[in-house]
């Protein structure tokens, strides 16, 4: 459904892993995407929270932690303060960005846990699992590596293989081994709580039923998940690093990390209202069925937020929402190579946000979002993007036209008139005021490249328009006229500025400001920029939005990718 159907939009994008730095795949995934269309929701006067926060329990913390040798949770709050300043480097415009290793979050699991243990939905089961004789204890899932029962990789993880996306029991791994010393593995018996999942799979076939909205690629996958039979799934692991489990005689004994993350948008939520004075404002965002609650998330999260998540919040005693959309993005590849965290083959948002400004990577990845199939980033269209598409679609047209009014008209929006219009001022007006109510269906729908071609249509539409109403001749022959026709085009940079303002904030922020509007952009701006600019308006001076990169700024990034992969 619309975001119209409901009161206010709850967006979550998924806990970034709090083990090493934010790259392009995560930005291309879960967060871009996500703050983009929050943007949206805000310029439109909509009431929206958007809640983050970093992932920081699970096998890989502890693995890097005795690697480092530093305690897992000197880790965590490491990269929890790296995280944070390259996500807010980058625009991303959090409510909250939380951690689940907060007290707040440790209680919200507990409380669910302990709701769910006490109404009978967990079941207990002594299973056999895997345990290390030279490390002496039982090893999770992310501690084992094995060939993967589906598709023969080598290196499947004790959960999940990379290579086919399919998830899996440890147990199923062919040769499995030790990551830490390669040794094999013995199985012991050990005893869990597990989630019978299958006794949720007729309701989640119901609630998935009533959203046919749903991108192609989350329901194909949800309903392979069916046709295979929903599974009973561990809630509890053998592991030190985690949230406790909250009964008795269950020392050592810590909840899976895909039950207690989910939970931490809801403890976020929680820590941001009592942070706002307002400690039980949280239920109007997770219990009222007014709200709406949008995850979103890389494909290879799928089944956590589609299918685990949303049992474990209709088994809660209390009402809570499910999911209205989970628009799940496929991955994107970097220089036509898959990335590789472990080989460095990526690019980090530390390192990119040193060298250059946030806006031109907003915008090349958010034309080239990999919605419905995996897409590649490559430096040389990063380049072609920014000089031909920011710089000479959108930022001349800009720059044109504030240089024409400051030097012609006092800086003054020149007098325009309906009486003076032509079929060439209505036609511009017309087409442009078409692009921006398209553009609003398009990201309505989360179809964010396509709101995004539509908003290059615009800008060239204004630039045709600036080119044949040609006020660089009309000022010597004819002021009245020249006047009128850069009143017009102020008109167009209104709305080509409201629909560029979710991708490039940082530029469109600026422009707002030049344009002399009185409300915040993000407060008001959808019905201000409704609005024609009158005239005898005061402009700000501009300046250059987008400056053009050069070759050589970009060769070197991709001579450091080249050397990474041998070439």
């Amino acid at each position: 459904m619309s975001s119209a159907s409901f009161k206010r939009t709850l967006v979550t994008s998924a806990l970034p892993y709090a083990n090493g730095e934010i790259h392009l795949g995560h930005l291309a995934g879960a967060y871009l995407p996500a703050d983009i269309y929050v943007r949206y929701l805000r310029l439109r006067g909509e009431e929206v929270l958007y809640i983050c926060g970093s992932d920081e329990y699970g096998v890989p913390i502890t693995l890097t932690a005795e690697r480092v040798g530093i305690s897992p949770k000197e880790l965590v709050d490491r990269n929890y303060a790296s995280i944070k300043k390259s996500f807010e480097g980058f625009g991303m415009s959090f409510d909250n960005f939380s951690q689940t290793s907060r007290e707040v979050h440790t209680q919200t699991a507990q409380a669910f846990f302990t709701d769910l243990h006490d109404q009978g939905v967990f079941i207990q089961k002594t299973t056999e699992q895997f345990y290390s004789s030279s490390q002496k204890r039982f090893l999770a899932d992310r501690y084992i590596e094995g060939t993967c029962p589906k598709c023969g990789n080598e290196e499947a993880r004790g959960d999940q293989c990379e290579e086919c996306g399919s998830t899996h029991d440890p147990t199923e791994l062919i040769d499995p081994r030790s990551v830490l010393d390669n040794s094999p593995l013995e199985l012991r018996e050990t005893t869990h709580w597990f989630l019978p999942l299958g006794d949720w799979q007729e309701k989640l076939k119901d609630f998935l039923g009533r959203h046919p909205e749903w991108k192609d690629n989350v329901l194909r996958y949800c309903h392979g998940w069916f046709a295979d039979g929903l599974l009973d799934r561990a809630m509890t692991r053998d592991l030190g690093w985690g949230v406790p489990v909250p009964l008795p005689d269950h020392e050592g004994k810590v909840m899976f990390v895909w039950f207690e993350a989910p939970i931490g948008y809801i403890s976020a939520t929680i820590e941001w209202a009592a942070e706002n004075g307002k400690p039980e404002a949280w239920r109007t965002w997770w219990q009222s069925p007014d709200t709406r609650l949008v995850h979103f998330i890389g494909k290879d999260n799928i089944f956590f937020h589609a299918l685990l998540f949303p049992a474990i919040l209709m088994a809660h005693s209390e009402d809570y929402i499910v999911p209205d959309n989970v628009p799940a993005n496929e991955f994107l590849n970097l220089e036509g190579q898959k990335l590789s965290t472990s080989r460095g083959f990526a690019v980090w948002l530390p390192d990119y946000l040193e060298k250059f400004s946030p806006d031109p990577l907003r915008y090349t990845l958010a034309r080239n979002l990999p919605e419905s199939r995996d897409m590649n980033f490559t430096w040389e269209v990063f380049l072609a993007r920014n000089n031909g598409e920011l710089g000479n679609n959108f930022g001349n047209l800009i720059n044109r036209i504030f240089t024409f009014i400051h030097k012609y008209f006092g800086g003054r929006v020149p007098e325009w008139s309906e009486e003076m219009m032509t079929d060439l001022d209505r036609d511009a007006l017309e087409e442009v005021a078409t692009d921006l109510e398209k553009w609003a269906g398009h990201m309505e729908k989360f179809e964010i490249k396509a709101a995004l071609e539509t908003c290059f249509h615009a800008g060239n539409v204004g630039n045709t328009y600036f080119t044949d109403s040609a006020p660089f001749l009309s000022r010597k022959t004819d002021m009245e006229r020249c006047g009128h026709s850069l009143g017009v085009t102020i008109q167009i940079l209104r709305q080509l500025c409201m629909m560029l303002a979710p991708v490039v904030p940082f530029g469109m922020e600026k422009l707002w400001g030049w344009l002399g509007m009185e409300s915040d952009l993000w407060v008001g701006g959808w019905q201000e920029g409704n609005r024609n600019i009158p005239s005898g308006r005061q402009l700000g001076k501009q300046e250059i939005l987008f400056p053009k990169l050069e070759q050589e700024a970009i060769q070197v990034e991709i001579d450091r990718l080249q050397e990474m992969l041998g070439k």
